[in-house]
């Protein structure tokens, strides 16, 4: 890992209880446990780098650095939010004022829309969610003003300003917005009046996750890491922000209020203050113990962004995307605040490993069980061709379930893992392809066990029709 230690005094709390050394064991243990090829990493307290550095390499081959550019996902939110305060600021928005007084043509599909406003969108509580626009499932656009006409078709599932409820089409009309309000396209914007300011030289905005700046991440399964691309699909304003640690160094300290004042101090405070009853901010999440925090997840890569009260602030980028038992890079940026603070970081165990062995056995599990019951399928059927048709039916329908599960399992995972969000079953199979396996080897293995059952049964019914009839002939009395 290299280390670079930011110019100027740095306070006794930092370097003295979080060395580079203990910095690169605990990078290189979360790696090992949880599955990343590379992880870069920026630590920055007050208006100093404390560190920024990579580890391990991308998938290349080439060794992941400070430098080296990664997608840091939904964490873009609070650049689309910096940049939406900043025409507050400057007196062309007002947070409380209706979408459509910035975007005359914006409607939805539902007469509560023309009420939804800026700061709603913001702070995710417009009423749309990925369950009344599935924003993953739909064609995806190929511009903002495109995004914008595919949220007419958008119902609301609540009044706005009622509930919080996550989902990118919110960020993808805030985007629009600033788009419409500067006059200048929103990659242009962020480009000239935050990036520049920041001197973040080497970060871009991007429109669709296929990109030729995008390097392919990983994707994880048994245990091994395998290169991908990222599924295609639509990010401007959302999720599309690539970066590096060096970068994100000089946006911590910005967040944490030193450096280049992009924004004011209270509309600083703002994006990191939430509603009363809520923990989400403006495009942050704030905690109970203060901590202000977003997390960004893709299928091949995912980041962390933190600041502490402490005036700490913690980025994280790694190259390995969101899957069962792996909900992001959250678990080291949480051991990192805990090392720079004087603590002790927990070891979790390897869950994303484990979940996936257990998946692989309950497949295996599955192959098995189908050889045995096609071998016992002249048995069953010899054995239950004299019951009524019924007792078959039911005992031969439980077969469908895991066809039905394999059909349902993205709404299911979207629903049960996901908090309601929407994934198509392509990236399904980036996210856990171990239990997509699993799923249809079963769907598979009980459809083939149907059909010989089904065949067999058949065939004994049918055999044994004739020795039927000659007991019953047997049993009739003989004419005299």
């Amino acid at each position: 890992m290299a280390v670079l230690v930011g110019t100027g005094p740095a306070t006794a709390a930092g370097p003295t209880q979080a060395s580079p050394d203990a910095v690169e064991r605990l990078v290189r243990d979360f790696a090992g446990r949880a599955g990343y090829p590379g992880i870069a990493v920026a630590i920055t307290h007050g208006g100093h780098v404390l560190y920024a550095g990579g580890y391990g390499h991308d998938s290349s081959g080439a060794p992941v650095t400070a430098t080296t550019p990664m997608p840091i996902a939904s964490v873009s939110k609070s650049f689309t939010t910096l940049a939406v305060m900043q025409l507050v600021g400057a007196g062309k928005v007002e947070l409380d004022a209706p979408v459509t007084r910035y975007l005359p043509d914006f409607r939805i599909d539902d007469a509560r829309g023309s009420r939804i406003t800026v700061r709603e969108l913001l702070n995710q509580t417009s009423g749309i969610t990925d369950q009344t626009l599935p924003e993953k499932s739909l064609p995806q656009p190929d511009s903002l003003a495109g995004a914008q006409q595919r949220a007419q078709r958008a119902t609301l599932a609540t009044d706005p300003g009622t509930a919080y409820r996550y989902t990118n089409t919110n960020y993808h009309l805030a985007a629009r917005l600033v788009e419409v309000v500067s006059g200048q396209p929103f990659a242009d914007y962020l480009r000239d009046r935050v990036f520049g300011p920041l001197g973040m030289q080497s970060t871009i905005s991007i429109t669709r996750t296929i990109d030729p700046r995008v390097p392919d991440g990983h994707t994880y399964a048994y245990g091994a890491t395998i290169a991908a691309a990222e599924p295609g699909r639509f990010v401007a304003g959302s999720d599309g922000v690539v970066t590096t640690a060096t970068d994100m160094a000089k946006w911590l300290i910005m967040q944490n209020g030193h450096g280049p004042g992009l924004v004011s101090a209270a509309n600083l405070t703002a994006m990191h203050t939430p509603a009363e009853g809520s923990t989400y901010a403006l495009g942050w999440e704030r905690d109970h113990d203060g901590r202000v925090h977003h997390n960004g997840v893709w299928f091949t890569y995912t980041a962390s962004q933190l600041l502490l009260p402490s005036d700490y602030g913690i980025a994280v980028l790694g190259n390995s995307g969101i899957g069962l038992g792996n909900e992001g890079t959250d678990q080291l940026a949480d051991a990192l605040a805990e090392l720079v603070t004087g603590g002790t970081p927990n070891k979790p165990a390897p869950i994303r490993l484990i979940v996936d062995l257990s998946l692989a056995g309950l497949t295996l599990l599955s192959v098995a069980l189908v050889i045995r019951n096609l071998r016992r399928s002249g048995t069953w059927a010899r054995r239950i061709a004299a019951k009524p048709l019924w007792q078959p039916v039911v005992r031969l329908t439980p077969r469908l379930i895991p066809a039905v599960l394999l059909v349902t399992l993205p709404d299911l995972i979207g629903q049960v893992v996901g908090g309601g969000r929407d994934i198509t079953f392509v990236q399904l199979v980036h996210y856990t392809f171990p239990l997509v396996a699993w799923t249809t080897v079963a769907a598979v293995a009980n459809l083939c066990v149907l059909v010989a059952r089904v065949s067999a049964l058949a065939r004994a019914r049918h055999t044994d029709v004739p020795a039927e009839l000659a007991q019953a002939a047997a049993a009739e009395p003989v004419p005299s």
